[in-house]
């Protein structure tokens, strides 16, 4: 351990000095390039100024020479342009390991595990901005996407090698929200910033979360429990609108969605979730059969009385029945349980035959990890830029496709 460490502690030095001499070799090689205006102009040298930013091995320096355009305005940095840093920030590679921590801690945890894990001392508030910056790019990027197939959606080539059949499971939770009317005013805004958006409720918001995955990767893990080689998370903070574009988006990225393939819906009794399926032309509608059991046993008490035999006897029953697909047994009993459509969505005993599943177990799971385990901890309250940045992240972690991240570009956090 001792040894690990003295290694470290002597090449951190030697690390910082190749990527200083590196950024040293990188000015020189364009230091007589005049860069050209988008005006198409060529810009003139203005000044040179010496500039730092912080990175993994501790801060770069370099001199930065700006140019500008003078009969537009515009400015031009092309060491730190061809670099992607800004002066006195954090540099993106030491950014997203930042971020990497956030997304599953709270700020001031994550500022003390840089320092544990990387030997790296920043303050939370410097782990907040780089997280919305990361994150804002990464939200953008899952906005765009959605926007891109949803409005080319009737143009959409369906594809000839996609999968028979594809299960999306769907739900909703709140997440606590800022509530304040005003932003904290700062003097170094030359500007006054926008108003806050409005909060739906005042205080909450809904977090719409779906989970995609293949029956045909089903597997049965231990006697009467089932589990899936693979799944894809898609959420969102915003309505029904917002979550079915951004499931048809990723359904089309993976190329799930093919002329044969049926959507098999799975979700409880939201209204929201059933009104949006019908973008599905091939779709399978599952009401999840444990909100269907809880319908019966508050039917059950009900009619028989709390905690009676009879209503212990009668809920089974029905379970029994739903289970063996005697659906018109049991829509004589479940009048407070009445889709529109009941005998396309409690077929529960065809629906397990076919390894569609009868429960949201898989979304409610997802909840948990994508919401519940980083953004509803004690006490917590979210802006709306910070519950998207996070959220944008954690869905990029937990779908593997944090690689993702390095073909994007921090933006510069805003006023």
């Amino acid at each position: 351990m001792r040894m690990e460490r003295e290694v470290e502690s002597e090449f951190r030095p030697l690390m910082l000095e190749a990527i200083q001499s590196r950024v040293h070799a990188l000015a020189d090689s364009i230091k007589e390039k005049a860069p050209h205006c988008p005006c198409g102009r060529a810009m003139s040298f203005h000044d040179e100024r010496s500039v730092f930013w912080i990175s993994r091995f501790g801060r770069v320096r370099a001199q930065d020479r700006r140019y500008r355009c003078r009969p537009c305005t515009r400015e031009s940095h092309p060491l730190l342009d061809e670099l992607g840093v800004e002066p006195g920030r954090i540099s993106g590679s030491l950014a997203r390991l930042l971020a990497l921590l956030a997304t599953v801690g709270p700020y001031e945890r994550a500022a003390r595990l840089a320092w544990l894990l990387l030997g790296v001392k920043v303050s939370a508030m410097g782990v907040w901005r780089v997280v919305q910056r990361l994150g804002g790019v990464a939200a953008q990027y899952g906005e765009d996407l959605s926007a891109y197939y949803a409005e080319s959606r009737s143009e959409t080539k369906l594809v000839e090698t996609a999968p028979d059949a594809v299960v999306l499971g769907l739900d909703g939770c709140n997440l606590g929200m800022q509530v304040r009317a005003h932003r904290r005013s700062r003097k170094t805004y030359d500007h006054p910033l926008p108003p806050l958006p409005d909060i739906e409720d005042e205080r909450f918001r809904e977090v719409k979360t779906g989970v995609l995955l293949l029956p045909a990767e089903r597997f049965q893990s231990s006697p009467g429990r089932r589990s899936v080689v693979r799944r894809v998370l898609v959420t969102c903070l915003g309505n029904a609108d917002d979550i079915y574009n951004h499931v048809w988006a990723r359904l089309q990225e993976l190329g799930w969605l093919g002329t044969k393939t049926i959507v098999v819906i799975v979700g409880d009794g939201a209204e929201w979730i059933w009104n949006r399926a019908a973008m599905f032309s091939s779709r399978c509608e599952i009401l999840d059969f444990w909100h269907a059991i809880e319908h019966a046993w508050e039917f059950a008490r009900l009619r028989y009385g709390e905690g009676s035999p009879q209503a212990e006897r009668w809920a089974h029953q029905i379970a029994k029945q739903l289970r063996a697909g005697t659906i018109e047994q049991v829509m004589d009993h479940l009048k407070r349980l009445h889709p529109t459509t009941p005998d396309v969505r409690m077929h529960y005993d065809e629906y397990l035959r076919l390894g569609y599943g009868i429960g949201s177990g898989a979304v409610e799971n997802a909840h948990k990890q994508v919401v519940h385990a980083r953004l509803r901890q004690a006490g917590m309250r979210w802006s709306e830029m910070g519950a998207r940045s996070l959220l944008a992240l954690r869905l990029l972690l937990l779908n593997d496709d944090w690689q993702l991240l390095d073909r994007m570009r921090m933006t510069s956090l805003a006023a």
